[in-house]
């Protein structure tokens, strides 16, 4: 079971009219449904909002024994991207159009299901049952967790509102982006800033209506916001291998010469990432940065990959350039400063900078941040672009404050994320 929040209403609130607004950010692509925020009476009087394995928000609504859906027609499913999600209910409208809604980004969501409860009908949310973030126990006794990222997460109990009571347009950059909520929040309402990495269901509304948190440390406080993306691993088009941890968290398939990217390239500008060497079986870690995420030492044509492998040696499109150089440990943190403005990279073990500083001679296409598989290994990594999934002890931020690692950043060098690439990038 992974990580969720909880709580259980000493009162109920308004069980018709109510909005839950939210930041997600997904994860993983699995075959069944997400859940991201539920309430559950019993078996005949619940509710579930979700995303599915195939990326459609879907609601599932159960009153008195009857079953009522939405479920968005769009799929959403960049990785790399922070969703803005609404939705409201209000089972008192006349019309059954009027009485639920989706909007993603600020934009109403068609559905290709719609289908609501009757008027005046109770749900199950804002009663005293249990409602839980990032968690369903369904009535088959089947569990699903949410694997993907929260942010600013509201319930406004009483009132059917729209995205701009939480959002707003950025008027320079024309992106949709999070607005404090400034109305009432009646009586189970409450926002989840997640400020308190110690107490994550903090309600900071003034309600007093905090969650209990469930398997949670400190790492699972982020610095990725809605405001702010930080670069993760791509769990799409890769080689082989699963995620965890928001995608900063990588195993290898174990068969040859594949790997995962980075869900930002690096174009131009000069960038700092960091890849903890977890476990492994078999022979390498690998890490460095490619255009592609198969192949990674095939040196085909239009193929870019340079690559620090394990036992000190560096190889660039498939042929081994240095030897030599520091091999690696479990828990060794290998640093990376590619420079985009030069096509060149240099690494780092522990903070001290091993090879010469190596070029990348095709400039004509991006290039990623990457780990690979190599020989049949496989390895466990944890990649940090400045938002770690795990714990530092010294703590460094980048010249413009952004980011969390280990080592300090070289001069002149930014973490991954969208602020320093509106600057840098």
């Amino acid at each position: 079971m992974g990580t969720y929040l909880s709580r259980t209403p000493g009162s109920a609130g308004n069980r018709k009219t109510w909005t839950i607004s939210f930041w997600l950010k997904r994860s993983k692509v699995t075959s069944s449904e997400q859940a991201i925020f539920t309430q559950r009476i019993d078996s005949s009087n619940r509710f579930s909002f979700g995303v599915s394995g195939t990326g459609e928000f879907n609601v599932y609504n159960r009153v008195g024994g009857s079953t009522y859906n939405a479920t968005t027609s769009g799929l959403h499913r960049d990785f790399s991207a922070w969703y803005h999600v609404v939705y409201k209910m209000d089972t008192t409208q006349a019309s059954s159009s009027n009485r639920q809604a989706i909007y993603v980004n600020g934009v109403e969501a068609s559905l290709s299901t719609d289908t609501v409860p009757s008027q005046n009908d109770d749900t199950a949310v804002n009663s005293t049952s249990e409602c839980m973030w990032g968690y369903w126990a369904n009535s088959w006794g089947n569990t699903q967790n949410l694997d993907g990222y929260l942010a600013e997460c509201y319930m406004i109990d009483g009132q059917s509102l729209t995205p701009t009571s939480f959002g707003e347009t950025d008027s320079t950059t024309g992106i949709w982006k999070p607005k404090t909520f400034s109305g009432s929040y009646g009586t189970n309402g409450f926002r989840l800033e997640f400020k308190n990495s110690a107490a994550l269901g903090t309600d900071t509304s003034g309600q007093g209506n905090t969650f209990s948190v469930s398997n949670a440390d400190t790492t699972n406080q982020v610095v990725d916001t809605p405001s702010n993306v930080f670069a993760t691993m791509n769990p799409l088009g890769i080689g082989g291998g699963t995620f965890s941890k928001g995608n900063c968290k990588y195993v290898t398939s174990g068969t040859d010469s594949t790997g995962a990217l980075s869900t930002i390239s690096i174009g131009t500008g000069k960038w700092y990432a960091e890849f903890k060497a977890i476990s492994k079986t078999g022979n390498y870690y690998n890490y460095g940065v490619a255009n592609t995420p198969t192949g990674i030492f095939s040196g085909s044509s239009g193929f870019i990959s340079i690559i620090y492998r394990s036992d000190g040696k560096i190889f660039k499109n498939g042929n081994q350039e240095e030897t030599g150089l520091t091999s690696l440990s479990d828990n060794d943190i290998v640093g990376m400063a590619y420079d985009g403005d030069n096509n060149r990279i240099q690494f780092s073990v522990n903070g001290s900078n091993v090879g010469s500083v190596t070029t990348i001679s095709d400039t004509t296409v991006d290039v990623f941040f990457t780990s690979a598989s190599n020989g049949g290994s496989t390895q466990t990594t944890e990649m940090n672009f400045g938002n770690p999934s795990f714990s530092i002890s010294s703590g460094n931020a980048d010249a413009n404050g952004y980011g969390n690692f280990e080592y300090a950043v070289p001069s002149g060098y930014y973490a991954l994320c969208t602020d320093n690439i509106n600057t840098y990038g």
